[in-house]
């Protein structure tokens, strides 16, 4: 480590924790500041390939975080009514053999309990729970945070992890509404008591059809099945992350989906069931001021059709380690971070909304052949999992 700082962090996901926990990891003060009094989650799965394992080994998590999830075997690209497969995409040993890290499907409380863990055992002071950020200054000597209860925190950097709404990111940039994508998630956790025994192996399935898609997979070392339903709807107007919708909805949008989709829709609980706004915003010009960064949502907000959220925010966090690590001015480091992961976050959100399109054509042939021009296989294999945020060069943009 050339400089150690003192780094501040507002938002305590994905993101943040395992920003806090490289950066304490390499020597750095580091603080972690997050809205909500409690942290938590909804239940909710995360998909988290090689290039994101990478660094929760290097932090020193992978081995537990494996230990209660799930090594799926392979991803399946199915149509919705008669469960033909049109592509697939090789996981497990394959996946690991060829990018040297496993994928895991996980259950996003059990990985944020964790992370969390970790960065209380670097710094038993580094959490702070209850903190709102209403706006920060900088200047020459430092960056000082305001809170909405008065308090103030002070440091040598900001690093904006703050999600889709990021106060960080309205400041630097100005306050602009987030843009609606005209599609909305169901997700619901099922049980595995509520299904049959041998309902679906280790593997990740996607369920293509007219104008919506499903995903579904096992997390929580196979005690919950996670489901998640993209579906168009331009009409949708409510927002946020736990918004309940009734279960009969639901059900009404995947009526003509396979027998084993309308299995795990039944097996749902009733009262749980949410559906939220998909949302995105425009590519930033810039990400980074003298002594302020973004991370993660705030930064690249992404559909979730390629698997790619909290795993983009975990590189970022690496990257960030590495440039406070080579470079002695702030300045400097936030630059080659950006640089570094600018055009990558990029090419990541557009090839999602891309996705957007391929899992929703109106015939099986229209499916049939695209996948056969896009063979996401062989492409992911060439650019996406291939990336290790711990060795990537940092004196390119990388794409």
């Amino acid at each position: 480590m050339t400089t150690r700082r003192k780094i501040l962090i507002a938002g305590g996901g994905i993101g943040g924790m395992t920003a806090a926990g490289l950066l304490l990891q390499a020597g750095h003060d580091v603080e972690i500041f997050e809205q909500a009094p409690a942290l938590g989650e909804v239940g909710a799965g995360v998909q988290v390939s090689a290039n994101a394992t990478h660094v929760l080994r290097h932090l020193g998590v992978l081995d537990q975080l494996a230990a209660i999830s799930v090594r799926p075997l392979r991803t399946e690209f199915r149509l919705h009514d008669t469960a033909e497969v049109v592509s697939q995409i090789p996981l497990g040993d394959t996946h690991e053999d060829r990018f040297g890290a496993p994928y895991l499907h996980v259950y996003r409380p059990d990985m944020l309990r964790i992370l969390e863990d970790r960065v209380r055992q670097l710094s038993a002071s580094a959490v702070h729970l209850g903190k709102a950020l209403e706006r920060y200054e900088e200047d020459k000597q430092g960056v000082a945070l305001h809170f909405a209860d008065g308090t103030e925190a002070h440091g040598d950097v900001l690093i904006g992890a703050d999600g889709i709404k990021s106060v960080v990111r309205a400041q630097m940039h100005g306050k602009e509404p987030a843009n609606y994508t005209g599609n909305v998630a169901w997700r619901v956790m099922v049980p595995a008591e509520k299904l049959p025994s041998d309902f679906q192996p280790p593997i990740f399935v996607n369920w293509m059809g007219p104008d919506k898609h499903m995903v579904v997979y096992w997390v929580n070392g196979g005690r919950f099945l996670n489901f998640v339903g993209c579906v168009e709807k331009p009409e949708w107007t409510q927002e946020g992350w736990a918004i309940k919708a009734p279960w009969e909805d639901m059900k009404a949008d995947f009526v003509g989906f396979h027998p084993d989709v309308q299995t795990m829709i039944d097996a749902a609980d009733k009262d749980s069931c949410f559906c939220w706004a998909l949302n995105n915003r425009p590519r930033l010009n810039f990400w980074s001021t003298d002594r302020v960064t973004l991370l993660g949502d705030s930064a690249h907000p992404t559909l979730p059709y390629m698997a790619q959220g909290a795993v983009m925010a975990i590189e970022d966090a690496a990257v960030l380690m590495r440039v406070f690590d080579e470079f002695d001015d702030t300045t400097a480091a936030l630059k080659a971070y950006e640089q570094a992961r600018i055009d990558r976050t990029a090419r990541i959100v557009n090839e999602s909304s891309e996705h957007a399109r391929l899992f929703h054509f109106q015939t099986h042939e229209e499916f049939r052949e695209a996948f056969g021009r896009k063979d996401p296989s062989k492409d992911r294999g060439l650019w996406l999992y291939n990336y290790n945020p711990l060795s990537v060069s940092l004196t390119a943009q990388q794409s």
